[in-house]
């Protein structure tokens, strides 16, 4: 499937019903395939009236919805396969009022399809091994975040969101040309983030981080830690920076505001999978990211 995948492509390629079993069951099974039964190699046909397809052998039966979510939901499949095809081509993330007014379905069925892909956007996402030059990078979303009076300048008060409710506490390391890797964590102390850069990056690489204390303990654990002074303005030093998650905590940030207005910590992780999703597949020539989608359901 093209990148170039228009709207109007979309509804040419998949105008009912039948034409999204069609793709979902060669996603699935292959345009042939050994029947389960009798053994023998060959294509399913479509039957009639029912979302299956038959062995043309012996008539052994195979439904592709059946262990995927659209088994018992009740909204028709070309309307699954919009609202995916909608979260692939945007930026900036899908509401579930965009979805609400664009598939014709209640809000409350389109807030709960919009969960169940980003939940399996995290699914095809997954947490690959980070190795080369790493960046790593705390942030706060959402609510107020509480702030003290140096010299006159209110600055965050780093690791210390306890207090805030309403914040949550965002933890982000990124392979420089390569994927993405984003926790919620309780706080900004060493203690929480650092366990979460031992699992993902391979010991030996190359690390850039801002100056928080958190990170100093780096260079002990067996990484080549190197690190930027904001509070100067000095954002690039040689090849060290966190400009790559800067940006990307930025566009989250902004299309929450814009796309959402605000999200709870509760499913903060589900957007956050879907931006990652959007982010590591940035370079997939193929464009199958809609098709790599539709597989993990």
């Amino acid at each position: 499937m093209a990148k170039s995948f228009t709207i109007q492509d979309f509804f040419k390629t998949f105008p009912d019903d039948d034409a999204c079993l069609d793709h979902l069951m060669k996603l699935r099974f292959g345009e042939s395939l050994d029947c389960p039964k009798c053994g023998k190699h060959g294509r399913f046909t479509k039957i009639t009236k029912q979302p299956a397809y038959q062995c043309a052998w012996c008539g052994h039966h195979i439904h592709p919805m059946v262990g995927t979510p659209f088994e018992k939901s009740r909204t028709p499949l070309q309307k699954w396969f919009y609202a995916m095809y909608l979260f692939t081509v945007t930026r900036s993330g899908v509401s579930a009022k965009e979805l609400q007014r664009q598939l014709g379905v209640t809000y409350k069925t389109a807030w709960r399809m919009g969960h169940e892909i980003r939940k399996y956007m995290g699914k095809v996402d997954g947490d690959s091994g980070l190795s080369g030059h790493i960046e790593v990078d705390e942030t706060f979303v959402g609510g107020k975040e509480r702030k003290r009076r140096k010299k006159g300048v209110y600055t965050p008060m780093h690791g210390r969101p306890g207090k805030d409710s309403n914040k949550t506490v965002v933890f982000g390391m990124v392979e420089r040309n390569g994927d993405i890797i984003t926790r919620i964590v309780p706080d900004a102390t060493h203690k929480s983030l650092i366990p979460h850069i031992e699992k993902h990056v391979e010991k030996g690489s190359d690390i850039s981080s801002d100056q928080w204390k958190a990170y100093k303990i780096l260079g002990k654990k067996g990484y080549n830690h190197e690190s930027v002074n904001h509070s100067i303005k000095e954002w690039v030093r040689g090849d060290n920076h966190t400009n790559t998650l800067e940006g990307f905590w930025s566009h989250f940030k902004n299309s929450v505001r814009g796309t959402h207005k605000s999200i709870s910590r509760r499913h903060m992780m589900n957007y956050l999978h879907e931006f990652e999703f959007r982010f590591n597949l940035r370079k997939d020539v193929s464009g199958s990211m809609f098709d790599r989608l539709i597989q993990a359901f």
